[in-house]
């Protein structure tokens, strides 16, 4: 998969709009809104909580799943697709996008 400059994630914040079934329907970043145009993809990773030093009260709930969602976008009904990788840690409300891949470069 092409990305951006580089490998390392980009964790810009973003804000996310959700479906009211808690899909991602639009993506604000770099003060544009940016519409899903295609089913998104969601799954979960694990954090290393080993090799933190956050600490929660008992209770709280999972700590450990990182949610992520990859979503196809665009600007406008004509413009190129874009593909956003978003994430976000357990102990946050905070959705960073991690990796942009442009849809060209992925064919390529």
């Amino acid at each position: 998969m092409a990305r951006t400059a580089s490998d390392k994630p980009l964790d810009v914040p973003v804000q996310v709009r959700f479906t009211a079934t808690g899909t991602p329907l639009a993506i604000r970043h770099d003060g544009r809104i940016w519409a899903v145009a295609a089913e998104p993809v969601r799954w979960f990773t694990r954090a290393d909580w080993w090799n933190t030093a956050k600490r929660a009260p008992v209770g709280c709930g999972d700590l450990v799943s990182v949610e992520h969602w990859q979503v196809q976008v665009r600007l406008t009904s004509t413009s190129a697709l874009r593909t956003f990788e978003l994430r976000r840690d357990p102990l946050s409300e905070q959705w960073l996008l991690a990796a942009i891949t442009d849809a060209g470069a992925a064919a390529a």
